[in-house]
């Protein structure tokens, strides 16, 4: 009978399964060919490449991204431009990224007051770092936030005329604008702030129509954070020129009626051709 080795396994022992990446089969798996890098590389940091939760298109569009330089389209209909993959997916991909930190959209404003989305890509997300700040000093607790101060609304244009009725006309205008854009309801200090800005455009013969579109043109399809400071920069950056010069017409001389004699009374005056008797002599025959 055959005797045993005690330090011999009972049976086959299968490889571990927590870790999926590694094989199963002894002297198998991946190596590496590597080359050293000196132009046109991007590090990758390890928790994005084997991250965890991320689906295989996700951790590739980040790399792709992370790759990018600064002023690059990074939009979906860029990406879609530039890989088979459809627009959905895509999305959704760039949704597991902003999710887990490694993605953000910011809104900005350009300098014609227009606002577009910036994507900024994160090679550090920012959520790893709260949520590692979070379990060292778990006890720490939050301190409140101070409200941040309102910014001060940009200055308008100011009329030359101080008239009430341009001002009435002004602000009437600017109460109106909410019933051709919802989102285009101000305060009566944004109000009162950008009447004279409105003023300053009627009163160089601009109609209260060609204002209102000058106004509600155009807009952004996000919502509108600030939609007084907006109106404010319009009124300003798009403010026409005064009217031309028109000099006034010249006053019309009175008529010059030629020299007669009253046949009443004889005397010269001055009259229509068809009066033939002076004014003293007219009203004693009236009263006669």
């Amino acid at each position: 009978m055959d005797t045993q080795d005690p330090n011999a396994p009972s049976r086959a022992q299968s490889a571990p399964t927590a870790d999926p990446t590694r094989t199963r089969h002894h002297g198998g798996g991946i190596t590496h060919d590597n080359t050293r890098h000196t132009t046109r590389f991007v590090v990758i940091g390890n928790h994005l490449a084997q991250h965890k939760e991320l689906s295989l298109l996700a951790i590739g569009l980040s790399c792709h991204l992370q790759s990018l330089p600064t002023g690059a389209g990074a939009d979906i209909k860029s990406l879609t431009a530039r890989f088979p993959e459809g627009a959905t997916r895509i999305a959704a991909a760039l949704r597991e990224l902003e999710a887990h930190g490694y993605l953000r959209r910011e809104r900005v404003r350009t300098s014609t007051g227009r606002i577009v989305t910036r994507t900024v890509s994160c090679n550090q997300p920012k959520a790893a770092r709260r949520a590692e700040s979070s379990t060292t000093c778990p006890d720490r607790p939050s301190r409140p936030r101070e409200p941040r101060p309102r910014k001060a609304l940009p200055a308008v244009p100011q009329p030359d005329c101080k008239v009430p009725g341009l001002f009435r006309a002004a602000t009437d205008l600017l109460a109106d604008l909410r019933r051709h854009d919802s989102r285009l309801v101000l305060s009566a200090a944004e109000t009162a702030h950008l009447a004279p800005g409105v003023a300053a455009w009627l009163e160089r013969d601009v109609l209260p129509g060609a204002v209102r579109r000058a106004l509600t043109a155009d807009l952004p399809d996000e919502p509108l954070r600030r939609p007084a400071a907006l109106l404010a920069h319009r009124l300003t950056d798009r403010l026409p020129p005064p009217p031309p010069f028109r000099t006034p017409p010249a006053a019309v001389p009175p008529p010059r009626h030629p020299l007669q004699n009253c046949e009443g009374c004889d005397r010269g005056f001055r009259a229509p051709e068809t009066e033939d008797r002076c004014r003293d002599c007219r009203a004693v025959t009236a009263a006669a």
